[in-house]
């Protein structure tokens, strides 16, 4: 069902929850906001959420390295304490993190990032397609706007589908990992290596390479 703004926006003061957190559980929940914020809860992101004004200092900068050599990231992850930054469980999502970048090559972490000049010119394709396609014109900003989500998906870390379980989008495996752990986690940057980047080269399935890795 169609979600409306206000209805996310009840959500988010209510839980502390993220937006799209927000409008996916009011979808599940057909809209109904005490069910939308039970189903936060069990997910741990209205917890989650609560922490995120706490500071993270501590952390690991994780290096991961595909097979060949032929990528390369690196990754800086935060967490409130030394103690968490120790934590098994901690590194294991690290080191999660670090081979989604490489499989995937978000350009940004979260759609904050994202320049306004990026959106725009993205805009103006999606719209353009949308007009080629003989769209009507009234209806065309509502799809662009639609379509743009796919942008995010694509290009934004955390709202790209987890490689291991793409039932769920890193938004949502790092906030079951601060329910967990009970610390603020977040991700602070990262740089994507691979080489002969920029030079003229073939094409390789690098998700399926990290993928079987993983598996492995």
């Amino acid at each position: 069902m169609a979600v409306s703004a206000q209805a996310v926006k009840e959500l988010r003061e209510k839980t502390g929850a993220g937006m799209l957190d927000c409008k996916k559980a009011l979808e599940e929940a057909n809209g109904d906001l005490t069910k939308a914020s039970e189903i936060l809860r069990e997910k741990g992101l209205a917890a989650a959420a609560k922490r995120g004004d706490r500071i993270a200092t501590e952390g690991i900068v994780e290096a991961y390295i595909h097979a060949g050599g032929r990528i390369g990231v690196l990754v800086e992850v935060n967490c409130e304490t030394d103690f968490v930054a120790q934590n098994v469980s901690f590194k294991e999502f690290v080191r999660d993190i670090a081979m989604q970048i490489a499989a995937t090559n978000p350009l940004y972490i979260g759609r904050e990032e994202v320049p306004q000049e990026a959106l725009d010119k993205e805009r103006e394709i999606l719209r353009n397609q949308a007009l080629n396609e003989g769209k009507p014109a009234h209806i065309v900003d509502k799809m662009v706007e639609g379509r743009l989500s796919k942008y995010y998906e694509e290009n934004c870390l955390l709202e790209q589908a987890f490689i291991k379980d793409p039932d769920k989008t890193i938004s949502v495996l790092l906030n079951e990992k601060v329910a967990a752990i009970g610390e603020k986690i977040s991700i602070r940057r990262f740089t994507r290596y691979e080489l002969g980047e920029g030079l003229e080269k073939k094409q390789d399935n690098f998700v399926e390479e990290v993928m079987a890795q993983v598996k492995q």
